[in-house]
């Protein structure tokens, strides 16, 4: 095989590439393989990433053809392709709609061109029972409640099916974008939230109506998401992840969109109102009495007749909405999310049941353009008492883990980061409530956890943004839908082991646009050679897979 030293990359026969991180090619090379690859590792000088059957069903499903797939491999790999990888790539990207959900004379049809393959599929017990009659050799008639159910099991079988058996169309609840926000501010979508919807909406045919959206923290998933309903002007269903997030979703319908303040309702812990367009929490949805019992709020999804749902932060969906969403797969269905990494490893359950990626945009590519500001992103290491190292010596893995997170030296390198960054908006983000209350006692700076009332937190946010504040000690409730546009220093001290999602919501909270130097810093301090490290390295594979630069810094070289 012809060796090409000029290239960055090596592809192997067991669908990994390896990537050197110091080729003149790698940042385009990294963007390339993106589309269609998995991040797995990214040390210092060689990156590896992995081609699953996923992450090539949700390029396709974005329009990715297998002779680009094969194209770009090629083009940046020093040895050629191996010849079981080019035919396992067009094989298993053929997959990808080869069978059909489509609905005929009130029925729910699967077909296939390959009537023996359809044959053999229908022989598994776990799809058998949904068969209801053959109609022709390369067509049958299934249970019609049992749509995502056979989605479901036909991706587990490697047969991802494309469904266009439609929609109801729903209550209708017209709607309108405004040119003008009710703030008084000029409005209108930007080029890639118009694309974005366009990708979900396909026209209003079947082809389109149920996906998910990838876009920054920051990139206006909100607005892409008042956009999508006033295109299909329907009774909607928005879940979000709090109720400060909540909060926010009326505020932008209120203040972007036509609708009447009387048609929208909030459903959470605090108010139970179910109007045109509702707003609940995933929290209220899940919240049962006693683990044996029902979930009584799962009703809201038969509460009345939505012809769209719109999952925020979809990648913390919670399974138990996984269930309900497999029964009401009749409605559009709207995924969106910075991240399609999932760490409870139920990434197929969203290409199934939500529905396939449908638009992704990098995070470089609106930092190019100004849409976001500019991270840099830095890991700095401390070192560790020698009488806490013994106690760290002696523990469990778990205990290690807090006590290198709950390092108190790391209070003085936090004072070093205020010192030198004394003109910015900073927020300290933590996972510990007992190390942010000392934190926040020492500086003298207010503390938000989820004691903190909703009214407490709103009224802190809001000396935040206005500058009375310029400082907050915040716990895992700002990680989601807390929009702080002027905070542009984050110093991360603990979080939650090796969460990627994790570390893609805290990066967010810093990239809205800024009025003046558009540039944003995202410190994570780590206790040097502990399992705080070991995970740190996993966290920060989400932002080497976005294209950030993630130094690594010594404590003792901070002035």
């Amino acid at each position: 095989m012809e060796y090409r030293s000029d290239r960055p990359a090596i592809v192997q026969s067991d669908r990994t590439v390896l990537l050197e991180t110091r080729h003149p090619l790698f940042a385009e090379a990294r963007a390339a393989l993106s589309r269609f690859c998995e991040l797995v590792k990214s040390p210092e000088y060689i990156h590896t990433y992995r081609i699953t059957p996923l992450s090539l069903w949700n390029a396709a499903a974005s329009g990715v053809l297998p002779e680009e797939v094969l194209d770009t491999l090629d083009r940046y790999s020093k040895y050629g392709l191996p010849p079981t990888l080019v035919a396992e790539v067009r094989d298993t990207m053929r997959r990808y709609g080869l069978l059909r959900l489509q609905q005929r004379d009130g029925r729910l049809l699967l077909s296939g061109e390959d009537g023996a393959l359809l044959g053999e599929l229908l022989r598994y017990p776990s799809l058998q029972r949904y068969v209801q009659e053959q109609l022709s050799p390369t067509a049958y008639a299934m249970d019609g409640h049992a749509r995502g159910l056979l989605k479901q099991e036909l991706l587990r079988l490697g047969y991802p099916v494309r469904d266009l058996a439609g929609y109801q169309e729903g209550e209708a609840c017209p709607l309108e974008l405004k040119d003008v926000t009710a703030s008084g501010l000029p409005f209108r979508l930007r080029d890639y939230q118009q694309a974005a919807v366009d990708a979900f909406y396909e026209g209003g045919t079947e082809w389109g109506g149920s996906g998910v959206l990838v876009l920054p923290c920051g990139a206006g998933k909100t607005v892409i998401g008042l956009a999508a309903m006033s295109q299909l002007k329907t009774a909607t269903l928005i879940l979000t992840t709090s109720t400060t997030s909540v909060r926010q979703w009326k505020r932008e319908l209120l203040d972007k969109t036509s609708i009447d303040p009387s048609l929208v309702g909030e459903y959470t812990g605090e108010e139970k109102q179910v109007k045109p367009i509702t707003i609940a929490t995933y929290q209220i949805l899940t919240h049962r009495r006693r683990t044996d019992d029902e979930f009584p709020h799962m009703r809201l999804f038969h509460e009345r007749n939505w012809g769209l749902i719109i999952y925020d932060e979809v990648h913390l969906l919670p399974a138990p909405v996984f269930r309900v969403t497999a029964g009401i797969q009749a409605k559009r269905r709207l995924g969106l999310t910075a991240t399609l990494v999932r760490e409870d490893g139920c990434a197929e359950e969203v290409f199934s049941l939500i529905g396939p990626k449908k638009y992704d945009l990098p995070w470089k590519e609106l930092e190019r353009h100004g849409w976001i500001a500019e991270a840099c992103c830095r890991e700095i290491r401390l070192s560790i008492d020698p009488l806490l190292r013994q106690t760290y010596a002696q523990a469990s893995p778990q205990q290690k883990f807090r006590i290198a997170a709950e390092n108190p030296r790391k209070l003085e390198v936090i004072r070093k980061l205020l010192k030198r960054h004394h003109d910015a908006r900073v927020l300290i983000i933590g996972q510990y409530l007992k190390q942010l209350k000392q934190v926040a006692g020492e500086l003298g700076v207010p503390l938000i956890t989820g004691s903190v009332s909703e009214q407490e937190r709103q009224s802190l946010y809001q000396r935040f943004r206005t500058g009375e504040l310029t400082c907050l000690v915040v716990s895992k409730v700002a990680n989601f839908a807390v929009d702080l546009p002027e905070a542009n220093v984050a110093i991360q001290i603990s979080g939650t082991f090796g969460s990627r999602q994790e570390e893609a919501q805290r990066l967010g909270r810093l990239l809205r646009p800024k009025q003046n130097v558009n540039q944003a810093f995202f410190y994570t301090l780590v206790t040097r050679d502990t399992r705080e490290q070991e995970f740190a390295m996993h966290r920060q594979l989400f932002l080497v897979e976005q294209g950030y630069r993630y130094e690594i810094v010594e404590a003792e070289a901070i002035e």
